[in-house]
Protein backbone atom coordinates (compact mmCIF):
# COMPACT_ATOMS: atom_id res chain seq x y z
CA UNK A 1 0.00 0.00 0.00
CA UNK A 2 2.92 2.36 0.71
CA UNK A 3 4.20 1.90 -2.80
CA UNK A 4 0.80 2.48 -4.39
CA UNK A 5 -0.04 5.64 -2.42
CA UNK A 6 3.43 7.11 -2.89
CA UNK A 7 3.49 6.32 -6.61
CA UNK A 8 0.04 7.87 -7.05
CA UNK A 9 1.19 11.01 -5.23
CA UNK A 10 4.30 11.13 -7.42
CA UNK A 11 2.20 10.70 -10.58
CA UNK A 12 -0.23 13.42 -9.53
CA UNK A 13 2.58 15.81 -8.64
CA UNK A 14 4.41 15.13 -11.89
CA UNK A 15 1.22 15.67 -13.87
CA UNK A 16 0.60 18.95 -12.08
CA UNK A 17 4.23 19.96 -12.64
CA UNK A 18 3.88 19.31 -16.37
CA UNK A 19 0.70 21.35 -16.72
CA UNK A 20 1.10 24.17 -14.19
CA UNK A 21 3.56 27.03 -14.30
CA UNK A 22 6.67 27.10 -12.12
CA UNK A 23 4.78 29.30 -9.66
CA UNK A 24 4.10 26.40 -7.28
CA UNK A 25 7.63 24.90 -7.45
CA UNK A 26 6.42 21.33 -7.88
CA UNK A 27 9.71 20.07 -9.34
CA UNK A 28 11.45 19.32 -6.03
CA UNK A 29 8.30 17.76 -4.57
CA UNK A 30 7.90 15.52 -7.60
CA UNK A 31 11.54 14.46 -7.44
CA UNK A 32 11.35 13.62 -3.73
CA UNK A 33 8.17 11.58 -4.21
CA UNK A 34 9.71 9.59 -7.07
CA UNK A 35 12.82 8.90 -4.98
CA UNK A 36 10.62 7.75 -2.09
CA UNK A 37 8.70 5.49 -4.49
CA UNK A 38 11.97 3.97 -5.70
CA UNK A 39 13.17 3.40 -2.12
CA UNK A 40 9.90 1.73 -1.17
CA UNK A 41 10.03 -0.42 -4.32
CA UNK A 42 13.54 -1.61 -3.46
CA UNK A 43 12.54 -2.20 0.17
CA UNK A 44 9.49 -4.26 -0.82
CA UNK A 45 11.40 -6.22 -3.44
CA UNK A 46 14.31 -7.08 -1.15
CA UNK A 47 11.97 -7.96 1.71
CA UNK A 48 9.84 -10.14 -0.55
CA UNK A 49 12.90 -11.88 -2.02
CA UNK A 50 14.50 -12.51 1.38
CA UNK A 51 11.47 -13.42 3.46
CA UNK A 52 8.67 -14.18 1.00
CA UNK A 53 5.10 -13.38 1.92
CA UNK A 54 2.94 -10.58 0.60
CA UNK A 55 4.49 -8.07 -1.74
CA UNK A 56 1.86 -5.39 -1.16
CA UNK A 57 0.02 -5.11 2.12
CA UNK A 58 -3.51 -3.78 1.87
CA UNK A 59 -5.30 -2.53 4.94
CA UNK A 60 -5.87 0.41 7.21
CA UNK A 61 -2.46 0.32 8.94
CA UNK A 62 -0.39 0.38 5.72
CA UNK A 63 -2.64 3.14 4.38
CA UNK A 64 -2.16 5.27 7.50
CA UNK A 65 1.58 4.63 7.38
CA UNK A 66 1.76 5.77 3.78
CA UNK A 67 -0.11 8.97 4.66
CA UNK A 68 2.20 9.46 7.66
CA UNK A 69 5.17 9.14 5.30
CA UNK A 70 3.79 11.82 2.98
CA UNK A 71 3.03 14.42 5.66
CA UNK A 72 6.69 15.25 6.49
CA UNK A 73 7.51 15.43 2.79
CA UNK A 74 4.80 18.01 2.21
CA UNK A 75 5.98 19.88 5.32
CA UNK A 76 9.57 20.05 4.08
CA UNK A 77 8.32 21.15 0.64
CA UNK A 78 6.28 23.95 2.24
CA UNK A 79 9.34 25.06 4.24
CA UNK A 80 11.35 25.06 1.00
CA UNK A 81 8.74 27.26 -0.70
CA UNK A 82 8.64 29.71 2.21
CA UNK A 83 12.42 30.06 2.45
CA UNK A 84 12.72 30.41 -1.32
CA UNK A 85 10.12 33.20 -1.34
CA UNK A 86 11.88 34.98 1.51
CA UNK A 87 15.22 34.76 -0.32
CA UNK A 88 13.72 36.02 -3.58
CA UNK A 89 12.06 38.98 -1.83
CA UNK A 90 15.32 39.87 -0.11
CA UNK A 91 17.24 39.75 -3.37
CA UNK A 92 14.59 41.88 -5.11
CA UNK A 93 14.81 44.50 -2.38
CA UNK A 94 18.60 44.65 -2.76
CA UNK A 95 18.36 44.90 -6.54
CA UNK A 96 15.97 47.86 -6.55
CA UNK A 97 17.74 51.22 -6.44
CA UNK A 98 16.74 53.37 -3.54
CA UNK A 99 15.46 56.92 -3.93
CA UNK A 100 18.51 58.25 -2.08
CA UNK A 101 20.88 56.72 -4.63
CA UNK A 102 19.22 58.55 -7.50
Amino acid sequence: MWLIITALAALATTGAYATVTDKYRLGPLSMVLWVLSAFIFVDHTLGWAAEGGEYLEVGLDPFLLSIAMLIPIFGVWEAYILTDKIKSRASCERAEPSAEAL
